[in-house]
């Protein structure tokens, strides 16, 4: 852990200001790819992503696919000379999509961009992953699984509203490392009423020996518009004291680092090399095209534009179906949200999102890539506010947080945007 009595060092700035180098000047910066699949077989109570519960016989796989690889033909425009470096699965629960229409999906994307050696990662979850599925997915070029353990504990599994048991769990982690899958990564929740930090950190380190490369352990998030939610408005639903959370989190940093791991992210501990490069981009504030109904992305052509798609899966699918006779219809329609983002609306969400990283963030870099001042006045003497109460850890332009005030998190970030 980081010595909160250390003297923290004034914060030095630079005056250098770099406009926007042109695309062909400069090597065209790699892209994400996000692909929202829906479906579910239940809605987890503490979920606040889009998910619509269905049994897999229910489910349009292949017109699916056929609908997200027709987004892809339009989004792709204009995008094609900028390398991929990870292309992401999330949901929903993509484990449920029959691997040969996912890996459909795939082919394309790699068909209309250069994604050699991308991270190619699917969610899944234990109730839909088994061993047929995890040799279905690598042979369609999956390296990369991030299966929803999220705990162990039986009577915790239910509150949590989870279809497996703990020994399920286990067995799936174990079946993505027999069968080869190059880098596997478990999502573990604590802080969940009645568990002591002991429980926590034990189940951490029992998933960690099974030899995964990665890690992501959140603290149990009550999210407006779910479950959870409205019971917690209600003040019915059982919390966990603050100061047992808070212990397990040290417990679980201080454990999962003896074991090996970095602590590279708030809530993300990964073996030496094997950070989540999908998830790190998104952190610092990089470009990913959004594909699926649902989906959330993010592009650069001339100025910055950010959209959600429709959340409906019968729009969605219709929408798309409509493109196939009468290609001239505008693809923004499928789009449930729009707005163009602006210097000063991406800097805050970098300062928000790169201070999440161990490695923090760099107001040079940021100065180079927006027409901004990131070093106003006010931001400063925050900054220098922050570092004198140890919270913050000022190098020249490089500002990150120092690990024992990880927990403050939200409130220094704040105070700094």
């Amino acid at each position: 852990m980081s010595n909160p009595t250390a003297e923290p060092k004034k914060v030095q700035t630079s005056d250098k200001r770099t406009a926007h180098e042109s695309s062909d000047t400069c090597t065209p910066e790699p892209l994400g790819i996000y692909v929202h699949f829906p479906w579910c077989l239940n809605k987890c109570p503490y979920c606040d992503f889009l998910s619509v519960a269905a049994e897999r016989p229910e489910i349009p796989h292949a017109a699916y696919a056929t609908a997200v690889i027709r987004e892809l033909d339009r989004r792709a425009r204009g995008l094609t000379d900028r390398p991929v470096r990870s292309i992401f699965f999330g949901g929903g629960t993509p484990s449920l999509w029959e691997p040969d229409e996912l890996g459909r999906v795939l082919e394309a994307i790699e068909a209309r961009f250069e994604s050699d050696g991308a991270e190619v990662t699917v969610e899944c979850n234990p109730s839909s992953f088994d061993r047929a599925r995890a040799t279905s997915l690598r042979a369609a070029g999956v390296n990369r699984v991030s299966i929803g353990v999220q705990g162990l504990d039986e009577e915790r599994l239910r509150f949590l509203g989870r279809l497996h048991d703990g020994p399920r769990a286990l067995a799936s982690v174990r079946t993505a490392i027999d069968v080869g899958l190059p880098r596997v990564n478990a999502d573990l929740i604590f802080g969940v009423a009645a568990q002591p930090p002991e429980q926590a950190i034990d189940e951490a380190e029992r998933v960690a020996a099974l030899g995964l490369t990665h890690l992501s352990v959140y603290a149990l998030t009550i999210e407006p518009g779910t479950s959870f939610g409205a019971l917690a408005k209600k003040g019915r639903l059982p919390l966990l004291d603050e100061s047992h959370v808070a212990e397990s989190f040290v417990g679980l940093d201080e454990r999962l680092t003896s074991l090996g791991f970095e602590h590279y992210e708030i809530s993300n501990y990964a073996r030496r090399g094997e950070v989540a490069v999908h998830n790190v981009s998104y952190w610092r504030g990089r470009d990913y095209l959004g594909l699926g109904c649902g989906a959330w992305g993010t592009v650069t052509r001339e100025r910055r534009f950010r959209y959600r798609n429709t959340p409906s899966p019968e729009r969605y699918l219709a929408l798309t179906d409509e493109w196939a006779t009468a290609p001239d219809i505008d693809s923004e329609e499928i789009v449930a949200h729009g707005e163009h983002i602006d210097d000063e609306t991406a800097l805050s969400e970098r300062i928000m999102l790169g201070l999440r990283l161990a490695e923090g963030i760099d107001f040079e870099e940021i100065t180079r890539d927006l027409d901004v001042v990131a070093w106003t006045r006010a931001r400063l003497d925050a900054a220098e506010a922050l570092a004198e109460r140890g919270r913050l850890l000022c190098d020249g332009n490089r500002l990150r947080l120092p690990k024992h005030a990880w927990l403050f998190a939200d409130g220094t970030i704040s105070e700094l945007m």
